[in-house]
């Protein structure tokens, strides 16, 4: 069965607060001999993830169930996109606004307290109106709620995932007590019809908690259909439960007693004060933001006694026996699960043991990747960290066919992303190095800035890769500030294998790197960035240059062979050449790859650790082609800084026939060399001339002139 069906909403639910009819309509479908009959409730206004039609004539959708007999709702969706398909966005700048922190835990509780009254309702499907409109051909998720079941725990990260997503909340009513295998019947509905829909399209199933166990079940169910599934501490794992010993004490306590519950399980399933510091900008300094946060906990404390409203004893108790019904559903059917599956583990979840079932069900599964988050609890959707989106980017699990694209399903960082990055990640460092960038403009004359980098693109940047790669942060973050670009690094394809050789990492660097738009380097992703007219990062020395050996700081390991330049030329792309130096005033190489060669033990860990590792090169020149991926022995310095001088732009546009020609196509190769090389010793000259290249002078500068104020450097 189906129908519509409403109940009030909060008013950033709403599409406008003014208006006196805040009554929602939503499609619902009652699972099979729920003995229910559905209650339709009218309104004017009809809401699907922020897309409005006003006006409309009042009419009750049916649904006939089975194989074949969905048409006319298909046909009906496909109508209502052709309406709106103008009006779609395809794409969103660098810096957009993803709202993480404009909404926190206060307005989780705020968006409950009208959904958790009873009206008598089943199980039902809406869309938060703060998700907004998805950008064009945006592939629909489901989130499948934990035990509150009130559908509201995506709270803080609706408008991020509203721009990439069609979102759907699965809101279970505070009294409905449809059994388990009704409600995997009432999902599957909705996944078989939108998969008639748009058959091309991945459905994502975000499953929270118990909403793991409905999402492991459903996929279970429906091994033909390509679905992604996000599993946040999903409860599979609810028999090994810490708090067992507790659940037949709940069952024995008296009624009077029941309103402490709701705030022993607060502190149990999460971490108020990771709560608290949702909204709490990163920039403050340290007094401020502990005095923000204890405003905000002050303020979130009693909000926790609601909880009793939102899962009152009854519904508890209820609760408790449908997770364990969930979890042995779910754990009997893991053999069938052919979805991908993404599980995020928090390290101090102390509902259930998520470290370890994260690892088994990256044993049982066959395509599971595994992101730990060790100072997270139990609520990890509603507590301070990286976002969902961000998560979801990060792991490439974002796509909008059936499979993903390193090019076509990247997706810009956001304004948060880019702070978060800067600030929590990599904050020392930017700190400690004070980059400055010079570029040459087209009649040869150096200034400061990147005037002299073309900001149309393709644009290739060629260059020399220093040591682990210490000048990509602040390049990368340089063409963000500057020119709002974001450079498209093609990177070594070791770093995206399969959480590259570790078993089930934190959310790590290598992530990062995918946030903000690196490719594997082969052929075939060089030549998609460059048809999309992307700025690329590409350095011919690769893993050579950035792992060399002693001696060999600044000395370029390129191959032979031209191919980029011929593949640029294909495009009318624009070369430029740069240089960039500072390794030395940050390291000192302390253990190369001859030295740990000769270590016996580390020997092995080297030459097993590269066994099975992906290979860039042929290999026909040892010297130049050797790419064993190791962690050199590297001691600090007090920092210096670093500089990067981009040369005169090399235009191929006019020229692709000439440059077809391998010879012509060398030619200019070994002119973009020469240029990185001359780039590299006028950086190495000009910086003697820097008053403020040691990081102490730099300090005082700033404590005079104030932190906000750029530190100058040398006149070039």
């Amino acid at each position: 069965m189906a129908s519509v069906t409403g109940f009030r909403l909060p008013h950033f639910l709403e599409l406008n607060s003014q208006s006196s009819r805040p009554l929602y309509r939503f499609r619902v479908h009652n699972s099979a001999g729920t003995g229910r009959d559905p209650a339709v409730l009218s309104s004017d206004l009809t809401v699907v993830n922020g897309d409005s039609n006003s006006g409309v004539r009042k009419r009750e959708l049916q649904i006939n169930h089975g194989n074949g007999r969905l048409k006319p709702e298909v046909e009906d969706k496909k109508k209502n996109n052709k309406l709106v398909k103008d009006d779609v966005e395809e794409s969103l700048e660098p810096s957009w606004d993803d709202g993480y922190g404009t909404e926190t835990v206060k307005d989780y509780f705020d968006a409950v307290e009208d959904m958790i009254k009873p009206d008598g309702g089943p199980p039902r499907w809406f869309s938060p109106i703060s998700c907004g409109r998805p950008l064009k051909d945006a592939p629909i998720l489901l989130f499948l709620p934990g035990m509150d079941g009130t559908g509201m725990g995506l709270t803080l990260h609706h408008k991020a995932l509203g721009k990439f997503f069609e979102v759907r909340c699965l809101h279970i009513p505070v009294y409905d007590r449809t059994p388990f295998e009704e409600l995997v019947k009432f999902v599957e509905e909705t996944v078989r019809l939108e998969h008639a829909s748009s058959p091309k399209k991945p459905i994502y199933l975000v499953g929270d908690s118990f909403g793991g166990c409905l999402s492991l079940a459903v996929a279970s169910r429906n091994r033909s259909i390509d679905l992604v599934l996000i599993l946040v501490n999903p409860a599979t794992s609810f028999g090994r439960s810490q708090l067992q010993p507790f659940f037949p004490i709940l069952e024995a306590m008296p009624d009077a007693l029941h309103p402490t519950v709701p705030y022993l399980l607060g502190y149990i399933m999460g971490d108020p004060t990771k709560m608290a510091m949702v909204n709490v900008e990163t920039k403050l300094p340290p007094i401020q933001r502990y005095e923000k946060m204890s405003q905000n906990l002050t303020a979130l404390l009693p909000y926790l006694g609601s909880l009793a409203d939102i899962i009152p004893r009854d519904t508890l108790l209820w609760k408790l026996k449908l997770l364990k019904s969930a979890a042995a559903y779910a754990n009997s059917r893991l053999h069938a699960v052919k979805a991908e599956v993404l599980i995020l583990a928090s390290g101090k979840d102390n509902m259930v043991p998520s470290k370890e079932e994260a690892e088994r069900l990256k044993k049982s599964l066959l395509n599971c990747t595994v992101r730990h988050f060790k100072e997270n609890g139990h609520t990890f959707l509603l507590e301070d960290g990286i976002s969902l989106m961000t998560i979801i980017k990060g792991t490439s699990k974002y796509r909008r066919s059936w499979r993903h694209n390193f090019v076509s399903d990247f997706l810009p960082p956001s304004r948060t992303e880019i702070d978060y990055a800067f600030e929590q990640v990599v904050g020392l460092l930017r700190i400690g190095t004070s980059s400055l960038a010079y570029s040459t403009l087209e009649d040869g004359k150096i200034v400061k800035g990147l005037a002299g980098v073309p900001s149309e693109g393709p644009v290739l940047l060629v260059g020399y890769h220093n040591l682990m790669g210490l000048e990509l942060y602040p390049l990368v973050e340089e063409f963000l500030r500057e020119k709002n670009v974001v450079i498209r690094g093609v990177a070594h394809p070791q770093l995206f294998v399969a959480d590259s050789g570790s078993s089930s990492p934190e959310f790590s660097m290598n992530d990062w790197f995918r946030v903000f738009g690196s490719v594997p380097v082969t052929p075939s992703n060089l030549f998609r960035l460059l048809s999309s007219k992307s700025h690329v990062l590409l350095y011919p020395g690769g893993a050579r240059e950035a792992l060399h050996c002693k001696g060999e700081a600044y000395k370029l390991f390129w191959p032979t062979q031209p191919e980029f330049v011929r593949m640029a030329a294909r495009f009318g792309a624009t070369i430029v050449p740069f240089g960039a130096v500072g390794e030395d005033d940050l390291v000192e190489l302390v253990l190369d790859y001859n030295d740990l060669q000769k270590i016996p033990v580390l020997n092995d860990y080297i030459r097993e650790l590269n066994r099975n590792a992906v290979k860039v090169r042929d290999g026909s020149d040892e010297e130049i082609n050797r790419e064993d991926l190791f962690i050199p022995g590297l001691l600090p310095k007090i920092p210096g800084r670093y500089y990067y001088l981009f040369g005169k732009p090399i235009y191929t546009r006019g020229r692709e026939e000439s440059l077809k020609n391998r010879e012509n196509a060398n030619e200019m190769y070994l002119q973009i060399k020469s240029e990185v090389e001359n780039c590299l010793a006028y950086l190495l000259e000009k910086r003697e001339n820097d008053p403020y290249r040691n990081v102490i002078d730099r300090t005082i500068y700033k404590a005079v002139y104030g932190s906000s104020k750029d530190v100058p450097g040398f006149d070039p």
